[in-house]
Formats: C-alpha cells, sequence, structure tokens
C-alpha cells in the first residue's frame, strides 16, 4: 500500500505558526522526515486558507521541493491556492495530486479543468451536494458520477483516486461499516475504469478515541481496507507499527484481522494477547460488536 504522510498539517501548531511565519526550515526538516520514514507522497493541508491562501500554497510547494522529491497532495478548500500550487509544481517522481474534489457540480467544473491543464491526479472526494453518502450505494452513485466527469475532461483513470470518507468510530460506527462495504465493490467500478485507484484519510477512523488506542484503530482498519483493494492511504508518518503492517511485515497479525472479516471466530483462549486485542478492534470496526472506550477489556 502507498502512504501518504499527513503531517504537514496547518492544525499542528507548531506547522500552522511555521506556516503563518514562513519558516522555512521547520516546514523542510519535517518533509524530510516525512521522505526518511518511508513514504510514497506528502499531503500539505493547508485547511480552507481563505485569506492569502494562493500565495501560501505556492511558497508550501516551492519550498518543501527545495528537499524533498516526493509528489505533493495539495489540500485545501481553496481553488485558487490548488491552481497555486500546480503552477509551480515540479514533476520529479510523480505527478502533483488535487486533494480533493468533491462529487458537486460547482466542484467538479472549478478543479478538473485544473488537474486536464496541468496534468495532475485528483482525489474523487465521495461527498454529493446533500453531503456525506448515507450507505454504500449511495458511495457507488457518487464514484460513477465523478469517473464519468473525469472521462469527459480526458482525465486518466490511473489519475483518479475515489476516496470513499473514513469516519470516526467513535460516533459513526455504521459509517465505518458502510465504507467497508463499498470497498467489497471497489473492484466492480475498475473493471468499469481500468487503473482507477482509491485512497482514504485513514487516521479519520481513530477521532475521538483515547490517545493510547488511535494506532490499533487505525492499523487495523488499514488491514481491512487493503484486503478489499485500498491502494493508499493518508497515515502519520511516524506510526511505525503502522507502515510494517503496510509493507506486509507482520503476517501473524495480518491472517487473525482477515479472519474475522472472512467470517471466522478465533479461538481467543489459544492467541496472544496481542492478537486477541486486533481480533477485538476487527469486530469493532466491522459492526460486529458496538464501540467503547473499553472494548479491549471487555
Amino acid at each position: 500500500m502507498e502512504l501518504i504522510g499527513e503531517n504537514v498539517n496547518v492544525m499542528v501548531t507548531k506547522i500552522g505558526t511555521a506556516m503563518k511565519e514562513r519558516d522555512a526550515k521547520t516546514i523542510q526538516d519535517l518533509a524530510v522526515a516525512e521522505a526518511e520514514a518511508g513514504m510514497d507522497y506528502l499531503d500539505i493541508n493547508l485547511g480552507p486558507a481563505r485569506k492569502g491562501g494562493a500565495e501560501l500554497m505556492e511558497w508550501m510547494v516551492k519550498t518543501i521541493q527545495e528537499v524533498v522529491d516526493l509528489p505533493l497532495y495539495l489540500d485545501t478548500t481553496n481553488v485558487e491556492a490548488i491552481e497555486a500550487g500546480l503552477r509551480v509544481y515540479k514533476n520529479k517522481r510523480g505527478k502533483a495530486v488535487i486533494n480533493s474534489i468533491m462529487a458537486r457540480p460547482e466542484r467538479m467544473e472549478a478543479e478538473l479543468p485544473l488537474a486536464k491543464k496541468y496534468d495532475a491526479g485528483f482525489v474523487a472526494l465521495l461527498w454529493g451536494p446533500e453531503g456525506m453518502p448515507r450507505d454504500e450505494a449511495e458511495r457507488g452513485v457518487l464514484a460513477t458520477e465523478l469517473m464519468n466527469k473525469a472521462a469527459e475532461y480526458g482525465i486518466p483513470n490511473e489519475d483518479v483516486w475515489i476516496d470513499p470518507i473514513v469516519t470516526p468510530v467513535t460516533s459513526q460506527q455504521d459509517q465505518v461499516k458502510s465504507m467497508i462495504e463499498f470497498m467489497k465493490m471497489f473492484r466492480d467500478l475498475q473493471e468499469m475504469a481500468p487503473g482507477l485507484k482509491s485512497t482514504c484519510g485513514l487516521s479519520n477512523v481513530s477521532n475521538g478515541a483515547p490517545k493510547d488506542l488511535r494506532p490499533i484503530l487505525n492499523q487495523t482498519y488499514l488491514l481491512i481496507l487493503e484486503k478489499y483493494g485500498m491502494a493508499s492511504a493518508i497515515v502519520d508518518a511516524f506510526d511505525e507499527d503502522l507502515k510494517t503492517f503496510a509493507r506486509g511485515e507482520r503476517q501473524d497479525i495480518t491472517n487473525v484481522v482477515r479472519g474475522v472479516v472472512s467470517g471466522e471466530e478465533p479461538d481467543s483462549g489459544s492467541l496472544p494477547k496481542e492478537q486477541v486485542d486486533y481480533v477485538k478492534t476487527a469486530k469493532i470496526l466491522l459492526g460486529h460488536s458496538l464501540y467503547s472506550d473499553s472494548w479491549l477489556q471487555l
């Protein structure tokens, strides 16, 4: 699975301050650290960036590309900022990716031409005119709409990254399961559009959970989604265990999680505690058990 580092984010106090003060060293040190941590892409998250967003994105892209050759996700709802970043972006090891374009007419009409003009990829966010899709069927409809619109603009399937939207298991457990159901359908979409890819903001699944429990939720969800073809994920670049799973190096954990996904009921009495914890977490994410902060103690 390809990994996109999420750490250059305006919501992180130190990074937000560095952006505001144009502190190049802090930004560059983090970008280099993410690259050295093994990321395949870096996400530059400016948030809404309503004031001065275009100038900031241009500065961010130039600043990071001075020290890192990785391709970049340009992450903001400010269309002018997206174009400013694309205008100065240098394709060293891959295309820039617009993160993201919603399945809303005004967003597609404003941003798909930019993807075509600058030969960029884009994240097709399954957020429609009525907001969050209610279930996997609505996700499928929105995905098809975005795929068709991309084709109208002549954007290759390989440059489209479907994002079904990860939601917190702490508050939207039904949506967490719905996204998994959508991913079960994803190969059907790939048959319609060969080369189509997928991505997600993985860490969203653990928002609201106790800090010490967030990693196991993220890691387990990664293993579940990867089973159904998730090609990439926006992640914490410094979660060493998660990177181990993404590289396929913990088959013991992978096997028990995917066993639960396949409907098996592991004998918890014969498993090490670590594996039991991942089994319990998989059941939470699959909707077999109700979420509570004490799920590992139950």
